[in-house]
């Protein structure tokens, strides 16, 4: 699979943009604010139905206008797949596959599987437990279709047990009848999920640690572990007794969507113990490690687009990194850059074909 033409209007600072992309390796120079991550972000919205960066659609639309669209023509199993998005302010959005529009857009992914590694990709060391749910859940959205309904439903449950728990004033019979139905719900969506998640986890681990030690020259020992509410035994019970301090917090305290993941590295805490270098070396791991997943269960090789990805890397783990990437097993990469004297020769390293674009202003000229 690989994207062979991108087309772009009013997409974030880019006004219009056309571009032909080899199978290899695309790479986009520029300085920073010139749009070479927009141009990442575009391709990573044709993939997700919508922005890795800004989850609010009508904000990724260029300033003083009033709509974007994007549009992508891939080559997918030897077949031509045309992919178009495009919103306008208070309209609906429109996705369409080959100008079929969807009726849903979860029906969309998994189509045209991704990996993104990204300075955001901090966000999974340093910040809360949700954004490591996040990860997991888009990596596995991606080939189980069945997880994501699972998930959406869940989602919808909590909503709404939630919404009941803020106005709710006693503990009644009546009031625990409606919990008991919910929490019906959650107990049996969220074995669903656990499982899909620890199942992931676990298959993701030998990969994640294989990746790690070959950036890193095997000098740190590094770990994950998969924490769930669901994996207590007594799960059922705490549920119910949490009902009070629920009620009272006017949330949802037990279940799947406090799921967490406790990353370490020499027995400690990454967030607290690792360098800058280390903590970006696990999250590139950890990304090259989801693209081996998903090309296994996908029986088709992700893109892969990789932004900014040489800053904290000292130099034996960037060229560990060119020489990973620079293999046969991955297919077509997508990289930016700030320097063009720090991108030539990566290529010159890598025995594919590649193109080279310019941006400036949100503009882009291949060289």
């Amino acid at each position: 699979m690989f994207l062979k033409h991108l087309h772009l209007i009013n997409f974030k600072n880019i006004e219009l943009a056309q571009l032909e992309l080899c199978e290899g390796i695309n790479c986009f120079i520029g300085s920073n604010g010139a749009g070479k991550t927009n141009m990442l972000d575009a391709i990573y919205y044709m993939s997700f139905c919508k922005s890795f960066f800004n989850p609010i659609d009508s904000q990724n639309i260029r300033h003083e206008h009033d709509f974007f669209v994007i549009q992508g023509t891939y080559n997918l199993n030897d077949e031509k797949e045309h992919v178009y998005c495009g919103l306008k302010k208070g309209v609906k959005k429109q996705f369409k596959r080959n100008k079929k529009e969807y009726d849903k857009l979860s029906n969309h992914i998994g189509l045209l599987p991704l990996v993104m590694i990204s300075p955001q990709d901090e966000r999974l060391i340093v910040e809360g437990s949700e954004q490591r749910r996040k990860y997991i859940d888009s990596v596995i959205s991606q080939y189980d279709r069945a997880y994501l309904e699972h998930l959406i439903n869940y989602n919808r449950v909590i909503s709404q047990r939630n919404v009941y728990l803020k106005n709710l004033k006693a503990l009644n019979k009546a009031a625990h009848d409606m919990l008991d139905v919910w929490d019906f719900q959650i107990l049996e969506l969220g074995k669903k999920i656990s499982k899909a998640r620890a199942l992931f986890l676990d298959e993701l681990k030998p990969v994640f640690l294989e990746m790690y030690n070959f950036i890193s020259g095997e000098k740190e020992v590094v770990e994950f572990a998969y924490k769930s509410h669901l994996n207590d035994d007594d799960f059922e019970v705490a549920l119910r007794e949490s009902r009070e301090r629920d009620m009272i917090l006017g949330y949802s305290t037990k279940g799947v969507h406090k799921d967490d993941v406790d990353f370490r590295i020499g027995g400690y805490p990454i967030k607290k113990m690792g360098s800058q270098g280390q903590k970006k070396t696990f999250l590139i791991a950890l990304k090259l490690g989801q693209f081996k997943f998903l090309a296994e269960h996908k029986n088709r090789k992700p893109l892969l687009l990789l932004d900014d990805i040489f800053d904290k890397l000292d130099t034996q783990r960037g060229d560990r990194l060119i020489e990973l990437v620079g293999g046969d097993f991955f297919n077509q990469i997508f990289i930016t850059d700030t320097q063009l004297n720090r991108i030539k020769p990566v290529l010159r390293k890598i025995n594919k074909e590649s193109r080279i674009f310019m941006v400036e202003d949100g503009e882009f000229k291949q060289q």
